[in-house]
């Protein structure tokens, strides 16, 4: 087990190859969707697999602001429709941008309004698209000029929203979770191309699940009918595809790991990865990534695109990476470097030119970022020397158990 008193300190990580199994942890977007549809419930709910990483803890504080009566037990959590704390006015979102954009809404129908908080870079990240709903909806707002705390102020209501398909999925499931409380008809007109469509796909079936149906018009047409009530169900969260990439990945460098836990009937559009892991467990002396509906795997492909001998990765359409904790196509391309990869960055991707191994040899920084961090633990594998992990700890963000698990396969750090 890692000591985690300091802070400060970075970890060194040796070269090894990981075998074994592994339960991959609860997905975080379909435990984020679980748990607010459950607090919008007035019976109880049991959610079963739930792990309580810094962005999830977030959401179930936030709601508790909102009025959900939140018990946590041993191995599950019964969640239900509450009261307002009346005096309990800020939702500290941490570092989670799904905490902030889809608590934004929910708020204006449940408390007409609240404070909105957070730290390290979630405070830069765009909240363009609430402000023009706002500004429609003659909803009033303060911001430190465009940027965190948020002061929103007034009442939601049922109509036309037209929401750019391009900045973040994000807005549009905080929407689609608060609309249907309303009165009145709403509908969402997604203008220009719907990046992470996936992510609205679970949206929508974990609402379903809960009694609450949105109409899919077509892909950028969306009816939410008014008045409806969410039930209760008792929802157990499967497998997160986009934390099993990185053992997923490390099988294509050489590495033997079986990934419990996961569905593959999963909507999860991450499930992507064992498609682009069968991409580089061939012969191509090219290949060409899209990110424009997987951007969280970015960082664990990059690693396997750098150790594909003899083959060119093009990364293409990934421009919102770099509204994430980090710049991940800067992140990811200047880590990778200092410890031997060909990595290009361009405006909107990566290029990258494939090695049998890299070098290693170097303190590398995880730019607080958990995706980076873990990325770079799985780039260690094939690295003929060790490396130090900065920022190691930024895991706790989506995935706390991350360092247990990885030694608990044979990884070596000290």
């Amino acid at each position: 087990m890692l000591n985690r008193n300091n802070r400060n300190m970075g970890i060194l990580i040796k070269p090894s190859l990981l075998k074994g199994e592994i339960t991959i942890p609860p997905s975080k977007s379909l435990s984020h969707r679980a748990i607010i549809c459950a607090s919008l419930s007035k019976e109880e709910s049991k959610l079963r697999n739930i792990i309580f990483s810094d962005d999830i803890r977030a959401t179930i504080d936030g709601m508790k602001t909102l009025g959900a009566d939140i018990k946590e037990m041993d191995d599950f959590i019964l969640v239900k429709k509450g009261r307002f704390i009346e005096t309990k006015n800020v939702i500290d979102c941490n570092e989670s941008g799904s905490t902030l954009r889809f608590l934004i809404p929910l708020s204006l129908v449940l408390k007409g309004g609240c404070n909105f908080t957070g730290k390290g870079r979630l405070s830069e990240r765009p909240l363009d698209v609430y402000y023009k709903v706002f500004e429609n909806s003659n909803i009033k707002y303060e911001t430190n000029a465009g940027q965190l705390p948020l002061k929103v102020r007034g009442r939601l209501k049922g109509g036309s929203y037209n929401i750019p398909g391009n900045v973040s999925s994000q807005f549009i499931t905080g929407l689609l979770f608060a609309l249907p409380l309303l009165e009145g008809d709403s509908e969402i007109k997604i203008t220009g191309v719907l990046e992470s469509k996936n992510y609205i796909e679970l949206t929508m079936d974990v609402m379903q699940k809960y009694n609450v149906n949105i109409e899919k018009i077509d892909e950028h047409n969306y009816y939410i009918k008014g008045g409806q009530e969410y039930k209760a169900f008792d929802y157990r969260v499967e497998g997160d595809f986009s934390q099993a990439a990185f053992f997923l990945a490390a099988n294509v460098l050489g590495c033997k790991i079986e990934c419990l836990g996961l569905n593959y009937d999963s909507l999860q559009g991450d499930k992507e990865i064992l498609n682009i892991t069968e991409k580089y467990s061939s012969n191509k002396k090219e290949i060409t990534i899209d990110a424009s509906q997987i951007p969280d795997l970015i960082p664990v492909i990059s690693v396997i695109a750098s150790l594909k001998e003899n083959c060119t990765t093009n990364i293409i359409n990934a421009g919102r990476l770099r509204l994430k904790e980090s710049d991940r196509l800067k992140s990811i391309a200047s880590e990778m470097k200092k410890i031997g990869a060909s990595i290009k960055e361009t405006n909107d991707g990566l290029i990258i030119k494939g090695k049998s191994s890299l070098h290693g040899n170097a303190t590398v920084d995880s730019r607080n970022d958990h995706r980076i961090a873990m990325a770079l633990a799985i780039a260690a594998i094939k690295c003929e020397n060790p490396i130090v992990l900065e920022g190691y700890e930024s895991v706790k963000k989506s995935y706390p158990r991350f360092w247990d698990d990885y030694q608990s396969l044979g990884g070596i750090i000290k």
